[in-house]
């Protein structure tokens, strides 16, 4: 693509990742402790977390969030921010298939 094609893009409909991931504040929840919430307006299904690097995680099957839904992850490793990972896969209501980088 051109420069000028790239500058015709609207961001008006750019689709913009749902997601708000937090990391456990060590009070209420442990240091190790994720929260993945669907912050969009539609239903998230297959929606799946993959580590890549040292970290590691139990598995569990793929999810369904509702908008406003949160799916909490126990994620443990030395130096995540270092030698760690995570993707996030999911499927909007059409079947689009989409996935997000997300660092420690």
């Amino acid at each position: 693509m051109t420069r000028t094609h790239l500058a015709a893009l609207q961001t008006e409909t750019a689709y913009r990742v749902p997601w708000l991931f937090e990391r456990g504040d060590g009070l209420a929840a442990p240091p190790n402790c994720f929260t993945l919430r669907n912050l969009g307006l539609e239903r998230l299904t297959g929606v799946t977390i993959n580590l890549y690097g040292a970290g590691m995680m139990p598995t569990s099957a793929p999810a369904t969030l509702e908008a406003g839904d949160s799916l909490e992850i126990v994620i443990s490793g030395h130096d995540l921010a270092h030698d760690t990972i995570g993707l996030v896969r999911w499927f909007r209501p059409g079947g689009q298939e989409y996935l997000w980088r997300v660092s420690f």
